[in-house]
């Protein structure tokens, strides 16, 4: 029958040269291309005496994530920006003076004075190259910036050492030396005139440095989770729990996210980044989004102890992508096991090349431990943002980690400096298969459709004929519409998204409620399980839709379909206000995603019917964000007359960055968030990842 099915379909590849599998992209630079800095001169500092606390921080762990960049094709897929040494007046954008000449002296010290200079701080050890490599880490990141906020490239990632994200304006801390992000964020603001940055530490340390010199600044939004265990973990600060919010005009713009027990997995993670960060990111609207990278937070890593696996790290930056139009610059700060943290990079950087993101793996349920840090961070910062401020839940007094297990961290692990460690669990998850492969585009839509500024090498269809099956659920679902060719185009769209031949596509049709019915007939009948329908607008949806077991199905928008659906996979938010801005934003972050993600599916199905009310922008980012559950494989359904939406949604498959930022997103009204809130505790038992609070 596949063989029928590829005889009577044509493709019509609009590039002039399709590419062969495993070859490289070559790709130049452009405002789609991702950029890579590395050089191999920020390997020559290295430990010269005995000292177990540093040993770990080694020039083995860049060349061994370089090779493995290289090993995968990525490196070579990259636009390769050069490094260069930061000037002493750029470093004075946040370090003192007299701690630069300081740095700048060991260039002449003797192995004996370089260890008594390094007694002075808090681990952290120097080399006679120390101060050349710390001045090419920095300016390895402002070469990034510079070429992202110039549109030399979109996006991108500086492979540096030392890492920075400790440093103090007058202080070595924490093997770093100096600040590279912090740096760079002052560089935005002052030579490219930003307002508005967004700093993402995803390092398992607490990035007190970099805290430090934000702590008042409104233009900085300073995102950190780490290993806390009150206060216990290093660095041991009062200052890293989810109270501290900023000082003065900064009150709100720290965001502390304490974990207090490790084994930390997946489902804790991206739950943090929908319930805490997504929101208040959207609603700050960044202009330059830098992530100090650090993978010590990755599964078997020595200092975090941390259960979270490589493609954890490709969905966090998937969900970052839609933030300040994709511009995104990930630097590098810690990350202890070498083979851990090569493919937590790699994951990383194949994300933002633009490749689909795999499956996220483990259980979809975060943790009592990280519910209740999700809960305290929320009740803290509902006073300073309006996307949180229908919060109604305060922080938790008295913590399950007081008195359970990971309350405190086991002997060693207290301070930096741990050794590396291997088991069957992480060969098992840092053995597994890369990410799905980049295919193309489908495109199922009238001849009109040509005339569109449509992605390079997007495949169009001619169409299939249905099953017996599916004819007769489309008779029965709408007699006004003869069986035509629009519906044929579709299904052999979604038989390319299932077969791996695309990974997405868009499809259109003259009554999409039908057409919706009998895509969702067509994927549980080549044997999808878990199908995601969601279907926005004033739909007719069949009854055997809405009780399948193997269907989840989310409906916006609608007019006759009540919240309280009996129902356990079918979940409604109807009524018109439900696609305004702000209802749709809270929605977003706190039920749609959420729900897909416990659901886990290995199909989305998204169809916009009359009345929809979304945005352009709007179904842009449900798109975006939608194709991480279900590793980009997506099927877009839309009615005829919205063709000119095609052109917008089919960028947003290919993985091009929004063209325009976020907001302002206007809050929801206290009526719809009421609504939102109420639907999401209602099914959080169904839907784990729809916790906020342990109550």
């Amino acid at each position: 029958m596949r063989g029928r099915r590829e005889a009577a379909r044509t493709r019509c590849l609009r590039s002039s040269a399709a590419r062969g599998p495993g070859m490289a992209e070559n790709r130049p630079p452009g405002p789609q291309a991702t950029a890579l800095v590395y050089d191999e001169d920020m390997t020559r500092v290295r430990l010269l005496w005995d000292d177990p606390e540093c040993a770990i921080e080694g020039p083995e762990r860049l060349t061994a994530t370089y090779a493995r960049l290289c090993h995968r094709g990525l490196a070579q897929r990259c636009v390769r920006l050069p490094a260069r040494e930061a000037t002493e007046e750029e470093l004075q954008l946040v370090h003192s003076p007299e701690y630069v000449a300081v740095v700048k002296g060991t260039q002449t010290m003797s192995k004996e004075e370089l260890q008594a200079l390094a007694q002075q701080y808090d681990a952290v050890y120097f080399h006679p190259s120390t101060f050349p490599c710390a001045r090419m880490a920095v300016g390895a990141t402002l070469q990034l910036v510079d070429a992202v906020l110039t549109g030399a490239v979109g996006n991108g990632m500086a492979l540096v050492r030392p890492p920075g994200h400790h440093s103090q304006r007058d202080a070595a801390n924490g093997f770093c030396v100096f600040n590279n992000v912090a740096i760079a964020a002052e560089h935005a603001k002052r030579r490219h005139g930003l307002q508005r940055i967004l700093i993402v530490d995803w390092d398992i340390h607490h990035g007190q440095g970099t805290q430090g010199v934000f702590e008042n600044d409104p233009s900085v939004l300073y995102f950190s989770w780490h290993r806390y265990e009150h206060q216990s973990f290093w660095p041991r600060l009062r200052e890293s729990d989810y109270d501290v919010v900023g000082q003065g005009p900064g009150r709100g713009f720290t965001v502390n996210v304490p974990w207090n027990k490790v084994g930390m997995k997946n489902a804790d993670y991206v739950s943090v980044f929908l319930h805490v960060l997504l929101p208040l990111a959207i609603e700050f609207d960044p202009q330059l989004v830098l992530v100090s990278a650090g993978f010590d937070s990755g599964i078997g890593d020595p200092e975090g102890q941390m259960q979270a696996t490589p493609e954890c790290f490709a969905h966090l930056t998937l969900l970052l992508l839609p933030l300040a139009q994709g511009r995104l610059c990930a630097v590098l700060e810690g990350g202890y096991h070498l083979q851990s943290l090569a493919e937590c990079v790699c994951l990383t950087l194949q994300t933002l090349l633009g490749d689909p993101v795999p499956a996220l793996s483990g259980d979809p349920a975060p943790c009592l431990s990280s519910l209740e840090s999700i809960q305290n961070v929320r009740a803290a910062h509902a006073p300073h943002w309006a996307s949180l401020r229908h919060e109604d839940t305060g922080p938790v007094l008295n913590p399950s980690t007081w008195h359970g297990d990971g309350g405190h961290p086991p002997l060693g692990a207290q301070s930096i400096g741990t050794t590396e460690r291997r088991g069957p669990l992480l060969d098992k998850f840092l053995s597994c298969p890369p990410a799905p492969p980049h295919t193309g585009i489908g495109l199922a839509a009238p001849d009109s459709a040509a005339s569109l500024n449509l992605p390079p090498d997007i495949l169009q269809e001619e169409g299939v004929t249905l099953s017996k099956e599916e004819a007769a659920m489309w008779s029965r679902l709408d007699s006004a519409f003869t069986q035509d060719q629009a519906l044929g185009k579709l299904l052999a769209l979604l038989d390319e998204i299932l077969t791996g031949q695309v990974r997405a596509g868009i499809a259109m049709s003259p009554t999409v409620s039908a057409a919706m019915a009998v895509a969702v007939c067509r994927g549980l009948s080549c044997g999808v399980q878990r199908l995601l329908c969601v279907a926005i607008g004033d739909l007719d949806i069949p009854e055997d839709l809405r009780d399948n077991g193997r269907v989840l199905l989310l409906n916006m928008g609608g007019k006759d379909h009540p919240e309280a659906s009996p129902f356990p996979s079918c979940i409604c938010l109807s009524g018109h206000e439900a696609t305004e801005p702000g209802t749709f934003l809270l929605a977003l972050t706190s039920l749609i995603l959420p729900v897909a993600y416990s659901f886990r599916p290995e199909l989305v199905l998204v169809a916009l019917g009359p009345g929809c009310g979304l945005r352009t922008l709007d179904m842009e980012l449900l798109t975006r964000l939608l194709q991480g559950p279900a590793g980009g494989r997506m099927l877009l359904l839309l009615q005829n007359s919205e063709l000119p939406l095609v052109e917008a949604l089919a960028w947003a498959l290919a993985g091009r960055a929004l063209p325009c930022t976020l907001g302002p997103f206007p809050p929801a009204s206290p009526k719809q968030a009421l609504v939102v809130t109420r639907l999401c505790r209602q099914r959080q038992l169904d839907w784990p990842m729809l916790q906020v609070s342990v109550t």
